[in-house]
């Protein structure tokens, strides 16, 4: 990643720092499947990402300001967790979902997290970013006896792996 954009449009430097397929992959694991270490990422790939694309796009993620990585001892598992821009890309990602739904293939069980999201709206993205800053920085939540995001997106995506099979 680019300390700078090749140019000043902010298309471009938000493409520069998220257009890498794989990027924003590993940012929706890391975001939505509470994935936060090397090997977590790497095993529960549904795209079956290599493991040198992995740590590439990581340390990449890092460099970008998205991701921190907790340091560690040798021997000992790294954490990653997203920073208050990873965590504003929340939004990016409803977008790809909802456009993914509409003009490619997907599955129900894949895609019935996009669908919330998109039918939840901004209240919801705003719920689930919360968390997220609860999660990754230690933020309190800002009203914690309301019902969690994260919850609903579980319970419905364990609901379609039921009626899948």
């Amino acid at each position: 990643m680019r300390d700078k954009p090749r140019s000043g449009c902010a298309v471009n430097a938000a493409v520069e720092a998220l257009g890498d397929q794989w990027s924003l992959i590993v940012l929706r694991d890391v975001m939505f499947g509470g994935r936060r270490h090397f090997r977590e990422l790497l095993s529960h790939s549904e795209e079956g990402i290599a493991s040198n694309i992995l740590s590439s796009r990581l340390k990449a993620l890092v460099a970008g300001g998205l991701l921190t990585q907790e340091q560690t001892e040798r021997g000992r598992r790294a954490t990653y967790s997203l920073t208050e821009a990873g965590i504003q890309t929340v939004p990016i990602m409803v977008a790809l979902g909802s456009w993914g739904m509409r003009h490619r293939p997907t599955t129900p069980e894949l895609s019935v997290r996009a669908r919330l999201l998109e039918d939840g709206g901004p209240h919801l993205w705003e719920d689930l970013m919360d968390e997220l800053r609860e999660v990754h920085l230690s933020v309190p939540l800002p009203n914690p006896n309301h019902p969690r995001a994260s919850e609903l997106l579980q319970a419905a995506h364990e609901q379609a792996l039921t009626e899948a099979h």
